[in-house]
C-alpha cells in the first residue's frame, strides 16, 4: 500500500479511538453560538447564490455570484478586489479578500472557495428548490454551500471579536470546475498568496462515511492525461495477420490490455475516454469529440486515442509513464504507436502537515459536541484548487457543505449542515490564529 494511503488510514483510526472531548473554552462556545443565530441568514445567503448561474462559461452570471460573496466580505472588514483574467483566457476571474491586524497572532490564513459550477445556462435542474432540511439546485453543495459556510464561520469570528490581529485572505475561484489555460495565469494570484500564508483550509463538499462520521480530505490525486497515436499497415482485410500486419485497432487494443494488466497499482487510474479508429480519423480536440470511416474489408491505418491519468504523487506517476512507453514500444507487426504526457492538477500529497491539521480540525469538532473528523483516502476525491497552493503550504480540504449528486440535476445539499460545517471552521481558524 502506498505511504500516502497508510498514512491517512492510520490516523483516521487513531482519531477514532484517541480523541478527547474537551469542550469549548467561553469565547468558542460564543463563536459557536453566533453560528447557530445566524443559520436562516446562512440559508438565504445560500439561496441567493444559487438563483443566479455561474457555469464556468457564463462570465456574467460567475461575476454576479462573487458580487454577492463580496458584499459579505466587505461587511467583515475584509479589503475585497476582483481578479480579472486575459480576455482570450474565456474565464470571468477571481474575487480576492485579504484582513490582516498590525500585530498578527498565529497561523496565516488562506480559505478557498470557487463560484463557478458544472451547470452552464442550458443546463436541466432547478436553480434553488428548497425541500425540508435540504435543498436541490445547481451547485449547492459544490460550492456555494461551501462558500456561505466560510462566511458564515468569518461572521461568527467577527461578531466575537476574533478577526482582530489575524492575517485571512479568502480566495473564490470562478473557473474551478474548468480551469483556465494557462495554468500558470489562471492560478498564479492563488500561488502568490499561498506564499505568504502559513494554512490552506478548503470548503469543498464534506463527505461523511456509512456510519455518518465525517471525513475531510488531507490528500488528493494529481490529474493528467495522456494522448496515444497509433499507426498501422493499410491493405486488405485478407492480409491480416499475415503480410498485412494487424493493422491500428488491434494495436491499439494490445496497448490499452497491457496498460490494464501491468500499469496498475493502488491510487493510480488511467481512462482511455475517447477513441477513434479506422482509415480516416479526425479529432476535434477543443471539444473531445470527432469522426471516424473506415470499411470492413481494410486494415484501419489509425487510432486516437486521449485518456486521462491520476496518481498520488510524482514518483508513482514516473513509475505509470514508463511501464506506459514500454508497453506502446512492443508494437505487433505492421503498426507503430506513439504516447505522451501532459500534467494538469499537481498533487496534494499526504503529508505531516495535512495530517496535523486534520487532527486539530477533528478536536475541534469533538470540543463542539459534533464527533470526531476521519480522512478521505486520496483516491476518492478528484481535482481541486488546493492542489495548486498544497506542495507550499499544509493544506485540509473537505471543509464545506454535505449534500449528495453533485454534477448532476439533482444535486442536493443537506441544509443543517451548514451549521455544523461552519461551527467546525470557525473553532479550527480561531485556534490556528491564537
Amino acid at each position: 500500500m502506498p505511504r500516502q494511503l497508510a498514512l491517512s488510514l492510520l490516523l483516521t483510526s487513531l482519531l477514532c479511538a484517541t480523541a478527547q472531548a474537551q469542550g469549548l473554552a467561553p469565547a468558542e462556545q460564543r463563536i459557536a453560538d453566533e453560528v447557530k443565530a445566524w443559520q436562516p441568514q446562512a440559508i438565504d445567503l445560500l439561496e441567493r447564490s444559487a438563483r443566479i448561474n455561474s457555469g464556468t462559461m457564463n462570465l456574467q452570471g460567475v461575476r454576479a455570484v462573487g458580487e454577492v460573496f463580496r458584499q459579505e466580505l466587505d461587511a467583515l472588514g475584509f479589503k475585497t478586489a476582483w481578479i480579472d483574467m486575459p480576455r482570450d483566457m474565456g474565464r470571468a476571474g477571481h474575487l480576492v479578500a485579504n484582513r490582516s491586524g498590525t500585530t498578527v497572532q498565529g497561523k496565516r490564513l488562506l480559505l478557498l472557495g470557487h463560484l463557478d459550477t458544472v451547470f452552464e445556462t442550458d443546463a436541466p435542474g432547478p436553480l434553488w428548490q428548497r425541500e425540508g432540511d435540504s435543498a436541490r439546485g445547481q451547485g449547492v453543495g459544490d460550492m456555494k454551500g461551501g462558500n456561505v459556510i466560510v462566511i458564515a464561520a468569518l461572521r461568527a469570528l467577527q461578531r466575537a471579536g476574533a478577526l482582530d490581529n489575524t492575517s485571512i485572505s479568502v480566495v473564490f475561484t470562478g473557473d474551478e470546475e474548468e480551469a483556465g489555460h494557462p495554468r500558470e495565469v489562471s492560478r498564479r494570484d492563488l500561488v502568490e498568496l499561498a506564499r505568504r500564508s502559513d494554512v490552506a483550509l478548503s470548503f469543498e463538499g464534506a463527505i461523511t462515511d456509512a456510519s455518518g462520521q465525517a471525513l475531510a480530505t488531507v490528500g488528493r490525486r494529481a490529474t493528467a492525461s495522456f494522448d496515444l497515436d497509433v499507426k498501422g499497415r493499410q491493405g486488405h482485410s485478407q492480409g491480416v495477420f499475415g503480410n498485412g500486419g494487424y493493422g491500428a485497432v488491434y494495436e491499439a487494443a494490445r496497448i490499452l490490455d497491457g496498460f490494464r494488466q501491468a500499469v496498475a497499482e493502488p491510487g493510480l487510474t488511467f481512462n482511455p475516454g475517447v477513441i477513434l479508429g479506422g482509415t480516416d480519423v479526425a479529432l476535434d480536440e477543443a471539444n473531445s469529440k470527432g469522426t471516424a470511416a473506415g470499411k470492413t474489408n481494410v486494415i484501419a491505418n489509425t487510432v486516437t486515442i486521449r485518456g486521462d491519468l491520476r496518481y498520488l504523487d510524482y514518483p508513482q506517476r514516473d513509475r505509470a509513464h514508463a511501464r506506459m512507453r514500454e508497453i506502446v514500444a512492443q508494437s505487433l507487426p505492421g503498426a507503430s504507436a506513439a504516447i505522451s504526457f501532459r500534467d494538469s492538477y499537481p498533487p496534494m500529497a499526504v503529508t505531516p502537515g495535512n495530517l496535523k491539521l486534520l487532527e486539530q480540525y477533528s478536536q475541534a469538532s469533538n470540543d463542539a459536541g459534533l464527533g470526531t473528523v476521519g480522512a478521505v483516502p486520496p483516491s476518492a476525491r478528484g481535482a481541486g484548487d488546493i492542489q495548486f497552493v498544497a506542495p507550499l503550504i499544509d493544506s485540509l480540504d473537505g471543509l464545506g457543505a454535505s449534500g449528495g449528486g453533485a454534477h448532476s440535476p439533482g444535486e442536493r445539499v443537506d441544509l443543517t449542515s451548514l451549521e455544523r460545517s461552519a461551527i467546525r471552521a470557525a473553532i479550527l481558524i480561531y485556534r490556528l490564529t491564537r
